[in-house]
């Protein structure tokens, strides 16, 4: 079995649709006891209702962490130590939406090898990056539209047609491991070997936090990594520390800070290496494969 780590900060409006998202209704191949679904509120002045995530099925529960602090490291570490499964994964922003078969596919990915490590793309909804949508004034509002126009949820891959991919994502299918995972799953007994999430980092939204665990990860080099083909996760619009600011006012800098801060050294991407691809490419995600030269990052 996977447990699935989702943490909110509120978000009503967009935590309902992300684990809508994650129900067995709505995600193919898969059956509530295949996996859980862990929800840690990670001390939201406006929580989530319990009744309303538990009610969704019978592998939804909900964790309300009592915390000031407004990154979310601390609440990934927690939902980490509650799961069931012997494997996790992670949605470090619980305002992401999956696609249908993203579950299934991850469980099957990670049964390739001994020492898995499992990323989905990420994609923003709408016709740009959600940075310069803010600026231009796009909202919530223009958001329920859209995915009113694909009739969201009856098709979920139809959120490729309305969506960008964000930039940690940039090289597309086929283009080696994103620079952040927002999608992330391997065995719980190696995420805790290898020290979880940094609880040092305590910038709003986490930081560097998710960058600097993909580092960890890649620097071990015992992992196998794995990009899935024709899945992902698509951010909803919530006021995000860092996706939904005006470029100009990005945060970046003071996550750079941080990041010095607890290392004494510059954030910089790990190196890029060898990875195995796993799934199909839906028509509508066809225009997200990367344009490089793949026979130079295919196996």
């Amino acid at each position: 079995m996977i447990s699935i780590v989702v943490i909110v900060y509120n978000m009503r409006r967009e935590a309902k649709r992300t684990l809508v998202s994650l129900a067995a209704e709505y995600q193919t191949g898969v059956s509530s006891k295949d996996y859980e679904i862990i929800v840690i509120d990670n001390g939201s002045p406006e929580p989530l209702d319990q009744d309303s995530v538990t009610g969704l099925a019978p592998n939804f529960r909900y964790h309300y962490h009592d915390t000031t602090s407004a990154s979310p490291a601390k609440a990934v570490n927690v939902g980490i130590d509650l799961a069931r499964g012997d494997y996790v994964a992670v949605i470090v922003d619980g305002a992401r939406m999956a696609t249908p078969g993203l579950v299934d596919a991850t469980l099957r990915a990670l049964h390739l090898y001994d020492r898995p490590f499992v990323c989905a793309l990420t994609f923003h909804l709408g016709h740009d990056i959600q940075n310069v949508l803010t600026e231009n004034g796009f909202g919530t509002d223009d958001e329920d539209r859209l995915l009113d126009k694909i009739d969201w949820p009856e098709d979920g891959y139809k959120m490729f047609d309305i969506s960008t991919i964000a930039p940690s994502s940039r090289q597309g299918f086929l283009g080696g491991m994103p620079s952040e995972c927002s999608w992330f799953a391997m065995r719980k007994a190696q995420f805790l070997e290898i020290g979880g999430f940094d609880e040092r980092f305590q910038s709003p939204g986490g930081g560097l936090v998710n960058h600097d665990f993909l580092n960890k990860v890649l620097a071990s080099g015992t992992f196998s990594q794995i990009v899935l083909l024709g899945e992902g996760v698509f951010h909803q619009m919530h006021g995000g520390v860092s996706t939904n600011v005006a470029l100009s006012a990005h945060p970046m800098a003071s996550f750079q800070d941080e990041y010095t801060r607890i290392h004494g050294t510059k954030y910089i991407a790990a190196k890029g290496q060898p990875v195995s691809y796993f799934g199909s490419i839906t028509p509508s995600a066809f225009r997200f494969i990367a344009k490089s030269d793949l026979s130079k990052r295919c196996e």
